[in-house]
């Protein structure tokens, strides 16, 4: 099999999502943890200092633009491979149970992906972009005041718990599913890869829905 039919296979495209899917797990480690500095409740200074690092250091900058392709590729592969699975099975089985067999968010994660992206269309518009804006024309920006006017507004505080929530059943089937990809699937070690993917998937979401949560409440001045 050559280099570009193995890519183009559906068996390449599900290697290409695992590996665009631990990078997003990644990034997404490192984000929840420069948010969570939003806790100290010293009025967003360790957390301003840490947005800027990230907003100016030239590496991350670089690496931001990987995030945003791998972003991408994952969607694009996710999308591919559920025309493709479509397809393949253009008519229902009548007396198939999906129940029965997988769970309702592994069957649901192209509706899970698409709030996701709304979510995350909100997301940069309020604080990507007029960070970026920032960084070009060389001003000083404080975005622990932007999180502050964002999450003052109750429905920005809403779309950001149906971001979460679609966030942690997406990460509930896809943590796992990112292993099972690149073919880390061991007797002795799946167990423990879906006890801290269960973990992941709420965790990580918790932490992200209780920042604009404190905000919105005023516990975080």
């Amino acid at each position: 099999m050559s280099k570009e039919t193995f890519l183009t296979s559906t068996l390449g495209r599900k290697l290409l999502m695992g590996l665009t899917g631990l990078f997003l797990i990644g990034f997404l480690v490192v984000h929840v943890s420069l948010n969570s500095l939003i806790f100290l409740n010293d009025h967003g200074a360790t957390f301003n200092k840490g947005a800027h690092f990230m907003s100016h250091n030239i590496v991350i900058r670089i690496m931001e633009v990987g995030l945003f392709a791998g972003l991408i590729a994952h969607m694009v592969l996710a999308l591919q491979l559920t025309l493709k699975n479509n397809k393949a099975r253009p008519v229902k089985y009548a007396m198939t149970n999906g129940n029965a067999n997988s769970s309702w968010y592994s069957r649901s994660m192209g509706i899970l992906g698409s709030l996701l992206l709304m979510f995350l269309v909100v997301h940069l518009a309020n604080f990507w972009i007029p960070t970026k804006i920032a960084v070009f024309n060389e001003t000083e920006h404080n975005t622990f005041e932007d999180m502050k006017v964002v999450f003052s507004k109750w429905y920005f505080v809403s779309v950001y718990m149906v971001g979460v929530i679609a966030l942690s059943y997406h990460l509930l089937h896809g943590f796992q599913s990112a292993f099972q990809s690149l073919g880390m699937n061991h007797r002795k070690y799946s167990p423990l890869v879906r006890k801290v993917g269960i973990l992941f998937a709420i965790g990580v979401p918790v932490i992200f829905a209780a920042m604009p949560l404190v905000i919105a409440f005023g516990l975080i001045k």
